[in-house]
């Protein structure tokens, strides 16, 4: 079935005696947009977090690129070609939109601790090339103008937009987004879209996305697994889950309308 880039095989993770995801497999092809949706406590997040190694589950894997990562420290998994957003945005608070961005070059910065210290010609030539980069990135979202403000002074929009643009600066070749669109208007849930499916094609992207505005899920993704209660209810096109009976039972009508 294509060109697999990301396979979860049998993920239980148990808190204690509570089971937060029960032997969930899927997996995501290259170049797809994926989505992991369901009701809040459904364990979306929880993937997200045992993909990235912030946790080990109880049995099952993580196969990316054909490679074990389970338990993987998450600096590696960067190092490997994976990135995400978080549900509840995560920038510096005492750094500039450029700051924030510039920290996501971090893997690429391949000068030497001695260049860096006694300030050698090739740490000024690559920090000249990180810093292009990064306005580079920050024209794609529409934030050059904000590069020296503070960035938790932007609105929420232009915010996730750092976020994201922070996640891209790692060079990964998969990304995640946890609710991307959360907390935005209409016309900026619009625009998001459009950026995703830009950067996807721009930066030859894979993205796993956590969601809840269904609009969003339909316009965006190619494929879809539904949780409920960390147990895989659905899986398949997301035109297809709006009408089963167990995801809309899942979600107490929520799909009707959507």
């Amino acid at each position: 079935m294509g060109n697999s880039i990301l396979k979860i095989e049998n993920i239980t993770m148990q808190f204690g005696g509570v089971t937060a995801i029960k032997d969930l497999s899927f997996e995501v092809q290259k170049g797809q947009i994926y989505g992991l949706i369901g009701p809040n406590g459904a364990g979306k997040t929880t993937i997200f977090n045992i993909i990235t190694g912030n946790l080990t589950p109880t049995s099952g894997f993580v196969i990316f690129e054909n490679e074990n990562i389970t338990s993987t420290k998450p600096n590696k998994v960067v190092y490997k070609g994976i990135a995400r957003t978080f549900q509840n945005i995560r920038l510096f608070k005492s750094m500039t939109v450029l700051e924030n961005i510039l920290i996501g070059f971090d893997a690429q910065a391949n000068y030497s601790y001695f260049e860096a210290i006694l300030r050698l010609p090739r740490f000024f030539k690559k920090e000249k090339e990180i810093r292009q980069k990064a306005y580079e990135l920050m024209k794609i979202f529409g934030i050059e103008e904000f590069a020296d403000t503070n960035a938790t002074a932007l609105s929420y929009g232009n915010q996730r937009k750092v976020e994201i643009a922070r996640a891209l600066a790692t060079n990964p070749k998969l990304l995640l987004l946890d609710e991307p669109a959360a907390g935005m208007n209409p016309n900026e849930t619009a625009e998001l879209s459009d950026i995703i499916h830009k950067i996807k094609k721009d930066f030859d992207l894979t993205i796993l996305l956590i969601e809840h505005d269904m609009k969003f899920v339909n316009a965006m993704c190619d494929q879809l697994t539904v949780l409920d209660y960390g147990a895989k209810i659905f899986e398949g096109k997301p035109a297809d889950a709006i009408v089963d009976e167990k995801v809309i039972s899942a979600y107490l009508g929520d799909f009707s309308h959507a």
